[in-house]
């Protein structure tokens, strides 16, 4: 305890009630305590999603890399929001067309945002038409002819 600290037999309503004033300086309490996560959060607190895609998109990766991430536009049947997801896998932009339903998951970024030299992509696609998008790359699977 500080210096200015209270202290004896009646001091701990002003200990918890300084403890209280002190937690606001953290970040993470700050999201937790006004429910920031729920509010902004396109899935809605929810870790997967269903969508069906809008178009494809190459994203720039950032410096020092120099590629182009395949990802996808995503509107979600929730809540009609949309929504960028990356395409992970050699090869997995084959796999996905216009109009097909996936499922997005986020990406695993820290506090939840994008990962990596990916600029504002926050989750990935794990499934197409109800089938992983890591067996139709490896070729285990086939895509389901509609």
């Amino acid at each position: 305890m500080g210096k200015k600290s209270p202290v004896g037999e009646f001091a701990a309503r002003k200990l918890m009630e300084k403890r209280q004033k002190f937690r606001w300086s953290s970040k993470r309490y700050i999201k937790r305590a006004l429910r920031i996560k729920e509010r902004f959060d396109p899935l809605e607190g929810a870790p997967q999603a269903r969508g069906i895609v809008l178009e494809k998109v190459g994203v720039e990766s950032k410096q020092p890399n120099s590629a182009i991430r395949k990802c996808v536009r995503v509107q979600l049947i929730k809540n009609n929001k949309q929504i960028t997801a990356f395409l992970p896998g050699d090869g997995a932009l084959n796999y996905v067309d216009e109009h097909d339903e996936v499922h997005v998951e986020g990406i695993g970024g820290t506090l939840g945002r994008s990962m990596g030299d990916i600029p504002g992509v926050r989750y990935k696609v794990f499934k197409v038409n109800g089938i992983s998008l890591q067996m139709l790359v490896l070729g285990r699977k086939e895509k389901p002819r509609r």
